[in-house]
């Protein structure tokens, strides 16, 4: 008989990463030492924008002014604060046109202009309606690096007390050095809380020190060698250093995952009497080929951010990808090669032992396996019951999602005390018109002064304008500035956009302004979303069918994956937008969710979720292919993979909530959502969900139509060896008895586990 998915001969991928271990190790060390040196400083070359589409009208408008009227659009602010003086005070009028005067011959600065120089239409605009504040603005130029050193070499003269006036900075581009700052510190910050908490649990798991260290080393090989990926990148392409946490979170999260199922396989075979060599290539046909499966459907999850035009996105895809990949290639190479030089040391240093008191250790795998067992069974007892309970829940945690507002990341990403986001909140709350938040249209081909003049009345006639001021002439070019009466980026400035981009005119024009670029942004995403997840689903299924040669099980995979995902979605709207919890955690709630969040939050998520599927429909699909017993292949999966997979999640929530204490919003959504999101996928679906489903569809779960069988028997692999491998006319026998793990002389491990 034919033997289907049968193991690789010996000399295979096992001889391969295991023939010389120390060199294997040393040239890790080597390529580490390279990423070090190759990655250092990427944070400084890394941006802070990237939400806006390339391809947008906004976009293209945008840069045609600052070509055109380098002043046209200010993103440095100076809020002048005389006190209880007025602003029209002699002094301060002296000292304010003396800062202006200084700011105007910076170098790289360009457009200053200040409510002491402007003309009545617009001072009033730059003038507090208390009249003790105004500002001066002006336009920083250069890439997001060239105005970063512009804005560090003049702030220091220019913030503080000069006279009878205090100066504070502010604008977009002081609002994006800041979260840059603040983002590189909290990073910092985080791994100083992730690293010592997960080598505690990792011990907590392992129980062994040098287990519990192997792990933590590949966690972070992956992270310095996507550092370094990720410096190679910014020579080609602009990278969001926001990636930088998903790379930490992801390198240390997704290594130690990986790391996590190969040690512990490991152990359980040197447990049932495997010498290092033997217990080194089982663990790789079986736990490796899960590892591997676990990468490419994270990776593939990832991967679909890259259809995304925004920079933000792709940046995460990038980082994403590459840590993934390192961290799986990592695991399958690097660890082989220490396992095999640690053999039976791996459980040295057993640091439980001193709690045990004389009592005899648990076997590798065996801990908390008998609960696992029991829940199983109960849920598999009542799966209707868990099934519809367990659904009800998870989609009433998401019902507020469908009360979700968009908006765009600003000032209120950063903590209350950051001195850019005082100075945007002063002029949200003291200035008229919302300085900075208007539209601006672009006018192109030429037209005469009447032409312009009855555009200008058109536009003032819609019902969502305060004013219009302009145009400003520069050859066949002019601009109009368009302020919205309600705020910058609501409802009504969002229906402004289209209603500007429809006002009919005797020249081209394009419309850009914070809500334009929100209005393209949402319209870029909304294309691109059913592509993506498209592209999600289509690989999903063929992987997990490759995996498990079910037609039912990728279905069911995907779609649980999904509904694991809605209590994250319905927490971050009602703690971030909706402002619960605000106080607790320390944020400012702009009442909206930036664009973009939902679908990184969406990827990265639904990819994590696969990979705990992944480990633990790849123990059933092995204990169903060795008994041919559907209902004891889930009980046994569960009790195999159920605290290995609690673990993991734990593991990874814990580097997902050290992220999310950031002080920057976005980076604290994504670090708590996701955190919630693993959580509930581990403790939720993989526990109660999915076995509850998988008992009431029976061995249908495992169907397959003849063509797709004979494809699986073809390029299908999974974790197990191949099924039932008894000869075609050895005599029918009664299927193996699920194994006692509680047995005190090993972990109850099957035969075909250690020796295929």
């Amino acid at each position: 008989m034919t033997e289907v998915n049968s193991p690789p001969r010996p000399g295979g991928w096992t001889r391969f990463v295991t023939a010389r271990p120390r060199l294997s190790l040393l040239a890790a060390l080597v390529l580490t030492v390279l990423a070090v040196l190759a990655g250092s400083g990427v944070a400084e070359r890394l941006g802070s924008g990237g939400w806006e589409d390339p391809g947008a009208q906004s976009t293209y408008a945008t840069k045609a002014l600052e070509r055109e009227f380098p002043g046209s659009q200010p993103n440095l602010l100076l809020l002048v604060d005389a006190g209880r003086a007025s602003v029209d005070d002699p002094a301060v009028v002296a000292e304010a046109n003396r800062l202006t005067a200084s700011l105007a011959a910076e170098k790289g600065v360009v457009g200053v202009g200040s409510y002491w120089q402007a003309d009545a239409g617009a001072a009033s605009a730059l003038r507090a309606q208390d009249g003790h504040e105004a500002l001066i603005a002006a336009r920083i130029t250069g890439d997001e690096k060239a105005m970063g050193e512009t804005l560090d070499r003049i702030a220091p003269a220019l913030r503080g007390t000069h006279g009878p006036v205090e100066v504070k900075i502010g604008g977009g581009v002081a609002v994006r050095h800041e979260m840059q700052t603040i983002i590189q510190e909290d990073l910092t910050r985080a791994e100083m809380i992730a690293l010592p908490i997960t080598l505690v649990l990792l011990v907590m798991v392992f129980g062994s020190a040098i287990a519990a260290l192997l792990p933590l080393g590949i966690g972070i090989v992956a992270i310095l060698g996507t550092n370094a990926v990720l410096s190679g990148l910014t020579r080609f392409t602009d990278v969001s250093i926001f990636a930088m946490n998903l790379t930490t979170a992801l390198g240390l999260g997704l290594a130690i995952d990986y790391a996590l199922f190969i040690v512990r396989r490991f152990r359980e075979e040197l447990a049932a009497g495997a010498d290092p060599s033997t217990a080194i290539g089982t663990t790789l046909r079986t736990a490796g080929r899960t590892v591997l499966f676990s990468a490419l459907t994270v990776a593939v999850s990832l991967a679909a951010m890259l259809l995304f035009p925004q920079y933000f996105l792709r940046s995460f895809a990038y980082a994403g990808m590459a840590v993934v990949l390192l961290a799986a290639a990592a695991a399958l190479i690097l660890l082989p090669a220490a396992l095999i030089l640690l053999g039976d040391r791996v459980n040295s240093l057993d640091l439980r032992r001193l709690f045990r008191r004389g009592r005899p250790a648990p076997a590798p795998g065996d801990e908390g396996g008998r609960a696992w067992g029991r829940t199983a069974s109960l849920v598999m007892r009542r799966a209707p019951f868990f099934a519809l309970a367990t659904t009800a829940v998870l989609v009433l945690l998401g019902l507020p999602f469908l009360g979700v507002r968009f908006g765009t990341a600003d000032d209120r990403q950063l903590p209350s005390s950051a001195e850019s986001h005082v100075v945007q909140q002063h002029i949200r709350d003291g200035f008229p018109g919302s300085p900075g938040g208007g539209l601006e249209v672009l006018a192109e081909g030429g037209a005469t002064r009447a032409q312009y003049a009855a555009y200008k009345e058109r536009v003032a006639a819609l019902p969502e304008v305060a004013r219009v001021e302009g145009p400003l002439v520069n050859g066949d070019s002019a601009y109009f500035t368009v302020l919205p009466k309600g705020e910058a980026v609501d409802d009504a400035a969002q229906n402004l956009v289209g209603e500007l981009r429809a006002t009919s005119a005797p020249f081209e024009t394009a419309v850009t302004g914070t809500a334009a670029v929100l209005v393209d942004s949402k319209h870029a995403i909304g294309a691109q979303l059913p592509w993506a997840v498209a592209f999600i689903a289509i690989v999903t299924l063929l992987l997990v069918f490759l995996l498990t040669g079910s037609v039912l099980i990728p279905l069911q995979a995907v779609l649980l994956n999904a509904l694991s995902l809605t209590a994250m979605f319905g927490a971050v709207v009602w703690v971030f937008q909706d402002g619960h919890l605000s106080g607790l955690l320390g944020f400012t709630s702009p009442g909206s969710i930036e664009t973009t969040l939902p679908v990184l939050m969406f990827c990265v998520a639904f990819g994590l979720s696969m990979d705990y599927g992944v480990f633990l429909l790849s123990r059933i699909k092995e204990e169903y292919d060795r008994t041919g017993d559907h209902e004891g292949a889930v009980a046994l999966g569960l009790r195999r993979t159920g605290g290995l997979i609690t673990a993991a999640a734990v593991i990874l929530a814990v580097v997902m909530v050290a992220i999310g204490t950031s002080r920057v919003t976005n980076t604290k959504m994504l670090g708590l959502g996701i955190a919630l999101a693993v959580l509930m996928d581990a403790m939720v679906v993989r526990s109660l969900l999915v076995p509850a489903i998988m008992r009431l569809t029976g061995r249908a779960t495992w169907w397959a139509p003849a063509p797709l069988r004979r494809f699986h028997q073809r390029f299908g692999l999974s974790e197990g060896e191949s099924a039932r491998q008894a000869p075609a006319a050895a005599p029918e026998r009664a299927p193996e008895p699920v194994p006692d793990e509680s047995a005190p002389d090993g972990p109850g491990r099957d035969k075909v586990d250690a020796h295929g």
